[in-house]
């Protein structure tokens, strides 16, 4: 009867120490302010920048392959992140006064193809871009309309503000103007 005891006393001790084990990993991958970690919130953002891109690429070539004038069509997403606070985009991607930068066309050192690039960018200075990589910021999708937007001020609307600078990571030493669509993200959460 003894060693039953002894067995449970055991069980006891590597449960408990199993368990501490498991709440202080949670406690590390998690907030203990009651919101996500930089890295939960770095890979969420760039999950929604990747489908905001997919989204505007597979719409742009769906309206192309309509080929005919008055062709149109309507995509819906769904954003969360980067509709959250800005403090939650400033803490993932470093970058103070945070704006989500959409530009169409074809960017130097980037694919090869036109396509749709989703970014958040730094409101007040220049943003340096990666385009690969561990650090990799700006996010793209390729599409079937085969034209450049990236360097036309008059395509975009300059209602948000159309123009950002950004210094491509690895690639020369100055700043380069892009267009596009820059929307700041609202200043409280918006309910789902």
């Amino acid at each position: 009867m003894r060693r039953g005891g002894q067995i449970s006393l055991e069980f006891i001790i590597i449960f408990g120490l199993f368990t501490i084990l498991l709440l202080y990993s949670i406690r590390n991958t998690s907030f203990s302010e009651g919101t996500p970690s930089v890295e939960t919130l770095k890979i969420q953002t760039a999950l929604e920048e990747k489908n905001l891109a997919n989204t505007i690429s597979n719409t742009i070539s769906q309206v192309y392959a309509q080929g005919g004038p008055g062709s149109k069509a309507t995509s819906y997403v769904k954003l969360v992140y980067l509709r959250n606070p800005p403090s939650y985009l400033e803490r993932a991607w470093n970058v103070e006064n945070p704006k989500i930068f959409i530009t169409y066309g074809h960017l130097q050192g980037g694919p090869s193809d036109n396509g749709t690039y989703v970014m958040v960018i730094n409101g007040t200075e220049t943003t340096n871009v990666a385009l690969s990589g561990d650090n990799k910021n700006i996010f793209w999708s390729r599409s079937l309309y085969a034209v450049n937007l990236l360097g036309n001020s008059a395509v975009w609307n300059s209602t948000f503000g159309n123009s950002t600078q950004i210094k491509l990571e690895g690639g020369s030493s100055t700043s380069t103007t892009v267009y596009g669509l820059v929307i700041p993200p609202p200043r409280r959460c918006l309910p789902i």
